[in-house]
């Protein structure tokens, strides 16, 4: 009896060591005094012994973590049974690049199974979920439509609802929470695997958040039980550094912000920093030889980009590594001026806008921006103002439905 109470009380002590640590890596205070953010994972008082006894399927990558430690390590560490971890796009190490096929595998520090969640195989099946008792799902988001985590989110939601599994979110602030901007994706044509919701290109929602979206507009045949774990101190006004890079090509917090930004330019002929060490800071293209001073040369980088837009030419253009990011959080929007900025000065315009890989009827822009109407305005001249008049239905529409199933202020 007293080896029992000795054991216990070691347990709890680790725990609130852990709970503690977590929350001094995660929580320094502001500048007022007020406490700091504190992640759903940092927080493992409030979901420790809900694990305890069950076989844990978690969904993970680099960016799942409890304190500066894996959040798999972590619970292993603490007895937790993690049967299985599910990765998405970048595999569970977060070390491939963009697109590339990621494998099943064993994990070669744990040995744990390690399932793709990105290719053939999106949704966990029924077999892959049999010896599991409750599902975690703990991955930073940067809330785009077209950052594929929030689909990968919906999958394991539908897999989860179908073999009436359970699944606890450890929510994670969302670093662009403050803007909800561009069109609403509202036709079928244009959904692919950088696009299935009918949201704005910016949602301005955490991944608990986005969960409940989903449960409660129907996205899925039936809802998933959902427990949510939410961040503590958090509004969707602040800002937030991620403590680990969401993917290689996120690999600055400048990226990170930039992001919804300079992710159009993916459908276009500009080179938006892939095959540099500054992805999703920089922008150009050979033909702006002579109209931008600032140059570089994207080249293959295994494991970030190994087959770039313009590889081994000289890209000009412009150079936002140093761009302040507070205008974009004043302004509440995504950056246009960029986009309509180079299109004036591309030399070829016919050739600015990249046809689809998978739907040459489709532009490979149209897929990432939800619709046909910002391309064909941009050929056609139509100003900013203008542009952003025409998405207004659309968003205010979208934001009175996303406030029903906001967490946080």
């Amino acid at each position: 009896m007293m080896r029992l109470v000795s054991i216990l009380f070691l347990m709890l002590v680790v725990i609130g060591h852990l709970d503690c640590s977590a929350q001094k890596a995660s929580s320094s205070r502001s500048a007022s005094g007020k406490p700091g953010i504190i992640t759903g994972a940092d927080q493992t008082g409030k979901y420790l012994a809900y694990l305890k006894g069950k076989r844990i399927g978690l969904v993970a990558n680099q960016s799942s973590v409890i304190g500066r430690k894996s959040s798999v390590d972590s619970l292993l560490s603490l007895g937790i049974n993690i049967v299985k971890v599910f990765g998405p796009e970048h595999g569970f190490r977060g070390n491939a690049s963009n697109g590339a096929v990621v494998s099943n595998e064993i994990d070669t520090k744990t040995g744990i199974p390690i399932i793709s969640l990105y290719g053939k195989n999106q949704k966990p099946k029924k077999e892959q979920l049999a010896d599991v008792d409750l599902m975690v799902f703990d991955i930073q988001d940067v809330g785009c439509r077209y950052y594929t985590n929030i689909n990968t989110l919906e999958y394991v939601m539908e897999a989860c609802a179908e073999n009436d599994k359970e699944l606890l979110i450890l929510d994670r602030p969302n670093p662009n929470a403050y803007v909800v901007d561009g069109p609403v994706m509202t036709d079928d044509r244009f959904k692919s695997a950088i696009g299935i919701h009918y949201i704005p290109m910016t949602h301005g929602m955490t991944i608990g958040e986005f969960a409940q979206y989903l449960n409660g507009e129907g996205y899925m045949n039936a809802k998933c039980k959902l427990k949510i774990i939410k961040v503590a101190n958090y509004d969707h006004d602040m800002p937030y550094e991620l403590p680990i890079n969401p993917s290689p090509n996120l690999n600055t917090q400048q990226a990170v912000m930039l992001f919804p930004s300079l992710c159009m330019f993916e459908g276009t002929a500009i080179n938006e920093g892939r095959g540099t060490q500054m992805p999703f800071t920089i922008l150009g293209a050979p033909a702006l030889k002579g109209k931008y001073a600032f140059s570089y040369k994207p080249v293959s980088i295994p494991g970030m980009s190994e087959h770039p837009n313009h590889k081994d030419s000289v890209c000009y253009g412009l150079d936002l590594r140093t761009y302040d990011i507070e205008k974009l959080r004043a302004s509440r929007q995504l950056n246009l001026s960029w986009l309509i900025e180079l299109y004036n000065a591309y030399p070829d315009k016919a050739k600015f806008f990249t046809p689809g890989r998978a739907n040459q009827d489709i532009s490979a822009f149209d897929l990432r921006i939800g619709t046909d109407s910002l391309r064909k305005q941009i050929i056609a001249g139509v100003s900013e103002a203008d542009i952003r008049k025409s998405w207004e239905p659309g968003l205010q529409k979208f934001k009175a439905i996303r406030m029903k199933y906001l967490l946080y202020p």
